[in-house]
């Protein structure tokens, strides 16, 4: 039998406006439900680890312990890399992997950790039992995942409406769910766990310098990413719709009453012991 693979296409590919969301994100601001039941011997697993702000974080936690952070995405390990020696890391290491056919035994991770990937592969369920085949009895599976339906904002925008829209359409022809965060309580039980600690998780945009840069990756990923090349490729879209959707980034951006706020899902799945 061939190995699974991903069928999912990867809506956002590596552009800079890209990285720049990703680099911002931190164990405390992208893992905060998961902290307080780490311990400084564990090995863990962080899939699609991306430039690896996330893994250093986790990796200063265990220090006695190590982390892996795997990617699809050879070029992207190489950031992950450099940013684990810029912090003098000694208990990490990178790998290019597919969350659907892991290349480690059964039972070799204390956590196995995911953070916004479950949105882009093609069977969520299926990725969640490969994550609990490599997770030691007792340890955990921990994921979280935004909810594009569930962002909101002010002031109301006919533009970001048209947006989300379009988010949600390209990304449902990659073969994903944006809509994912509400969901992962239910794939985690059909994929077979039965204790599952369901939370819920937030980013919020409100001060100048927050809505700056929120709306101007957003801006920017509009126009110049693969996302933006396959909303156009796919038909989703045509470049005036693009242009369109940036200036209304861009514009609610320089509203001094603008908010936006980021709904995310989270589930701890302990593996029965």
């Amino acid at each position: 039998m061939p190995e699974p693979r991903e069928t999912a296409v990867y809506t956002h590919g590596h552009h800079e406006s890209v990285l720049r969301s990703h680099t911002w994100r931190t164990a405390a601001n992208s893992a905060a439900y998961l902290l307080p039941s780490l311990r400084p011997h564990m090995r863990i697993l962080d899939i699609g680890c991306g430039p690896g702000t996330i893994t250093a974080d986790l990796a200063e936690r265990v220090p006695d312990g190590h982390v892996t952070g795997v990617d699809l995405a050879p070029a992207v390990l190489e950031q992950a890399r450099s940013t684990a020696r810029a912090r003098g890391l000694r208990n990490t290491d990178f790998a290019v992997a597919d969350v659907n056919a892991l290349a480690y035994p059964d039972d070799t991770f204390c956590v196995v950790h995911a953070h916004q990937v479950l949105q882009h592969v093609g069977d969520p369920v299926r990725a969640l039992r490969e994550m609990r085949r490599v997770t030691r009895p007792g340890g955990l599976v921990a994921v979280r995942d935004a909810d594009y339906a569930a962002m909101t904002w002010y002031p109301a925008s006919e533009g970001l409406d048209a947006w989300l829209d379009l988010y949600r359409r390209v990304a449902r022809a990659n073969g994903g769910e944006p809509d994912a965060g509400r969901r992962l309580r239910a794939w985690a039980l059909r994929a077979g766990f039965t204790d599952v600690t369901a939370t819920s998780g937030t980013w919020t945009f409100a001060t100048p310098q927050e809505r700056a840069w929120w709306s101007g990756l957003w801006a920017d990923r509009t126009l110049d990413s693969a996302y933006a090349d396959r909303a156009l490729g796919g038909g989703h879209a045509g470049e005036q719709e693009l242009r369109d959707v940036a200036r209304a980034w861009r514009e609610w951006g320089a509203r001094d009453e603008g908010w936006f706020g980021v709904l995310h899902g989270e589930i701890l799945c302990r593996k029965e012991a």
